[in-house]
């Protein structure tokens, strides 16, 4: 378990490095807007390319931040049943959830994702609008978002059973009580630099 552990803190370190990395994307995406704004208001011209960059680097940020929310456990929950259960309960629908949920969907969808992404590498497919980008990188960043995300899952699963057996702490025990919310609340209004010590972009949903 101690070798398990130690893939699993690696490829934590790793999907967060690349979160942190992909999330820059959005800041790129709304230059990239605003720039564009500007010159259609100014010279009225405009390019498919510059829309569809924008996208490109959404689809970069959902596909490549994924894994680094699952690792910081920010994914949607419900939390209304989760919160009555006992600390035992959460972990064992947990366990569930990572073997017969998360890992189905995202086998089926890496499968599914490589000849998907290979047959517009290999044609060098092209946007069909005019002056658009190539296809293929957008197709490989959802390949890659998948491998990514099944990696997580992996470490995932070896954290969920290292906690269940007593051999690591939860880092995110009781991290959907009321209590817990509210203690994030106060972090937040004391350090609005740094409000979530390093945890992913997200939209606050929970």
């Amino acid at each position: 378990m101690t070798a398990l552990l130690k893939l699993s803190r690696a490829i934590d370190a790793m999907n967060v490095r690349i979160g942190k990395t992909a999330a820059w994307a959005i800041v790129l995406a709304i230059l990239i807007s605003s720039i564009n704004a500007i010159i259609r208001r100014i010279f009225g011209v405009s390019s498919n390319a510059w829309l569809e960059a924008q996208w490109y680097l959404f689809g970069a940020v959902f596909m490549l931040c994924a894994p680094w929310t699952l690792k910081a456990n920010e994914h949607i929950r419900i939390d209304i049943i989760s919160n009555i259960l006992s600390k035992r309960g959460r972990d064992r629908i947990d366990l569930f959830g990572l073997i017969f949920f998360l890992f189905p969907f995202v086998a089926v969808m890496t499968y599914l994702s490589i000849p998907y992404f290979a047959r517009s590498f290999t044609s060098g497919e092209v946007s069909s609008n005019a002056g658009g980008l190539p296809i293929w990188p957008a197709k490989g960043l959802i390949l890659l978002g998948f491998i990514l995300l099944f990696i997580q899952w992996l470490s995932e699963l070896i954290k969920r059973i290292a906690i269940m057996t007593g051999k690591l702490q939860d880092e995110h025990d009781a991290g959907n009580s009321p209590e817990a919310e509210a203690e994030r609340l106060l972090t937040t209004l004391a350090d609005p630099v740094n409000p979530t010590g390093g945890e992913p972009p997200g939209d606050g949903i929970r």
